[in-house]
């Protein structure tokens, strides 16, 4: 088993720093990456959970990170599709997402992500089908 601990480039992006997203490893002989997020007040509903499509959103962020570093940072994820299943509440605070390369080919790949609390409950799983492109501002 490998692990890379070098940060993702680019999570300074906006959208990483709103979700707080911070990188754990990656593991290339699982291709499976490990992402820290933490989910702030202001993603909470009235219902006092993470509002679902900022979970999706997290999920997004994990399984394209997967496939970024699957590919040695030359590809990303334009989904096709993404599937969501909400198993439990996900609330403000730390969260750890796990996204990995089910299968790659040269123009669909399929990805898995998964979201825990800091206790290891499974809180969210989703699945995508994407076509790989060329990661934006990659020499490919």
């Amino acid at each position: 088993m490998s692990a890379n601990t070098e940060r993702p480039h680019n999570h300074g992006a906006a959208h990483a720093d709103l979700m707080g997203v911070e990188f754990d490893h990656f593991d290339a002989e699982r291709e499976e990456i490990t992402l820290r997020f933490t989910a702030p007040d202001s993603f909470i509903t009235p219902r006092g959970s993470v509002q679902g499509g900022l979970v999706a959103g997290f999920l997004d962020e994990v399984m394209g990170w997967a496939h970024v570093w699957a590919t040695e940072q030359r590809e990303a994820p334009l989904n096709l599709d993404i599937s969501m299943t909400l198993l439990r509440p996900v609330m403000a605070g730390p969260l750890i997402g796990k996204g990995r390369v089910i299968r790659r080919g040269r123009r669909v790949i399929f990805l898995e992500g998964e979201l825990f609390d800091e206790a290891a409950n499974l809180l969210a799983r989703s699945t995508s089908t994407a076509i790989p492109t060329p990661r934006p501002g990659s020499e490919t």
